[in-house]
């Protein structure tokens, strides 16, 4: 039996090494966008989910509870054939329409990743925010702050400071869960290792090299959590 070789030159250079950063450039695009609006909308719900008026309160756990238990890949396949069923005719049309790197394709899996991610940051938003004393919230209220007023000012700016560390695990999750893109068509990292191992049969370069990309990520992103608890937050524990 013929032992066959490995052949590492179709990851290293000519036209599937531009596949290859092709595709990590849309893991990063979507896994930045994704990631920016599920912290705005988490830090929505976590205020909600915190809200002592009962239907907003009831409507974001709600929501969280639906979305952290159900699938993201379920989630991808149920905006990609759903959309135009849910959404606004207008918001169909303009996903349809070819903009610089987004096509109907990527506006589904942004959604996708958005709603689901920003349930699991708005855990984190609310675990912060009970973690400052309520006497707090107490002092800002009785110097004439509302409630809104008091978490924009006073409670959410340190809440959010002290769950960062979390909020970047979120966001390494997020770029690892954009591998599931590929299942709607996003060209992703991981949809070009698999174009790469079509088109040359070489399966194991093409995901050992994605598989190294990812990992390359992991530790960037694991590094800046470090520095970030070393520069910031052990100060501020020290106090």
């Amino acid at each position: 039996m013929l032992k066959s070789s490995f052949d590492w030159t179709i990851v290293t250079h000519g036209k599937y090494l531009d596949w290859l950063v092709s595709g990590f450039q849309l893991t990063m695009k979507l896994s930045v966008v994704a990631i920016v609006l599920s912290f705005m909308l988490g830090l929505l719900i976590a205020v909600m989910r915190m809200s002592h008026v009962k239907p907003v309160r009831w409507f974001a756990h709600a929501y969280l509870e639906f979305f952290r238990n159900t699938p993201l890949l379920v989630q991808l396949f149920f905006w990609y054939f759903g959309s135009y069923k849910i959404l606004p005719h207008a918001v169909n049309d303009w996903m349809n329409q070819p903009h610089a790197g987004w096509n109907f394709e990527f506006a589904a899996a942004v959604i996708a990743l958005t709603i689901y991610t920003s349930a699991f940051i708005a855990e984190d938003i609310r675990s912060g925010v009970l973690s400052i004393p309520k006497e707090q919230m107490e002092a800002a209220r009785s110097s004439g702050f509302s409630y809104l007023r008091s978490m924009q000012f006073i409670i959410l700016p340190q809440a959010v400071r002290l769950t960062v560390p979390p909020l970047i695990n979120q966001f390494l999750n997020n770029a690892k869960n954009s591998s599931l893109a590929m299942t709607i068509g996003v060209a992703e990292l991981t949809y070009q290792a698999r174009q790469i191992e079509s088109a040359t049969f070489k399966g194991f370069e093409a995901f050992t090299a994605a598989t190294v990309i990812y990992v390359i990520l992991s530790f960037v992103i694991t590094g800046l959590m470090t520095l970030y608890d070393r520069k910031v937050l052990s100060p501020l524990k020290g106090r």
